[in-house]
C-alpha cells in the first residue's frame, strides 16, 4: 500500500465524501486490489517448476538420481564445516577434531612419502602432540575421538611398508628386463628409445 492510499485512507473527510458519493467505505481487500491471493501465489510456482522441468533446466544437477547423504546418521551440529572441509579438501581449517580425524586418514601416505625414519619420528611426535593438546582444550566443538600413534609400532609399519614397496620396484624392474630380453634386437632399441623420449 502506497504512502498517499494510507492517507486516504485515514482520512476522515475522504471517507465521508466516498460514502455520500455512493461509492461507500473501502472493503478490507480492496487495497489488496491487483496483488495475487496466496492460492495463486502457489499456482504461479507451480507452473514455473512444470514449465522449468519440461525446458529441462532440473537435468543434470549434481547429484541428481544419487540418494542424499547423511540421512541415516545422527545429527552433527557441525556438519556443514565438515562437508566443506571434505568437498574442497581443506587442510588446517575447521575443529582441531576435524583436522586431525583428516590428518589421521592420510597420515600413512604422508609418512610413506618421506625418506627417513628421523623425519617420520618427527611427523609422528608432532601429531601426538597436536592431538594431545587438542584433548586438553575445553573450547567446546566436537570431541577428539582421534588416537595418538604409537611411534615405534608406526616406524615399524613404514619399515614394512617401504621394505615392500622396494620389493614391488624390483621385480617390476625385473619383469621389464625379461620382457626386453625376449625382444629380438632391434625392436629392444626401439622401445628403449620410446621409453626415453616419454620419460622426457
Amino acid at each position: 500500500m502506497t504512502e498517499k492510499e494510507n492517507r486516504e485512507l485515514a482520512d476522515p473527510r475522504l471517507k465521508a465524501a466516498r460514502y455520500r458519493s455512493g461509492g461507500g467505505l473501502p472493503e478490507e481487500g480492496e487495497a489488496d486490489a491487483g496483488r495475487p491471493t496466496m492460492e495463486q501465489r502457489d499456482q504461479i510456482v507451480e507452473v514455473e517448476i512444470a514449465q522449468a522441468i519440461r525446458r529441462g533446466d532440473f537435468d543434470h544437477l549434481p547429484g541428481a538420481g544419487k540418494p542424499l547423504t547423511g540421512l541415516g546418521g545422527t545429527y552433527d551440529p557441525d556438519w556443514w564445516i565438515r562437508r566443506k572441509i571434505e568437498r574442497e579438501r581443506l587442510t588446517g581449517l575447521g575443529p582441531p577434531a576435524l583436522t586431525l580425524r583428516t590428518e589421521n586418514a592420510e597420515l600413512d601416505d604422508r609418512l610413506d612419502r618421506v625418506g627417513s625414519e628421523a623425519e617420520v619420528s618427527e611427523i609422528l611426535t608432532d601429531f601426538n602432540r597436536r592431538v594431545i593438546e587438542a584433548r586438553r582444550q575445553l573450547q567446546g566443538g566436537p570431541p577428539v575421538v582421534t588416537p595418538p600413534r604409537d611411534i615405534d609400532v608406526e616406524l615399524e609399519r613404514w619399515r614394512e611398508r617401504r621394505a615392500a614397496r622396494v620389493a614391488e620396484a624390483a621385480e617390476a624392474r625385473a619383469r621389464h628386463q625379461a620382457e626386453l630380453d625376449a625382444l629380438p634386437r632391434r625392436e629392444r632399441r626401439l622401445r628403449l628409445r620410446a621409453e626415453r623420449r616419454a620419460s622426457r
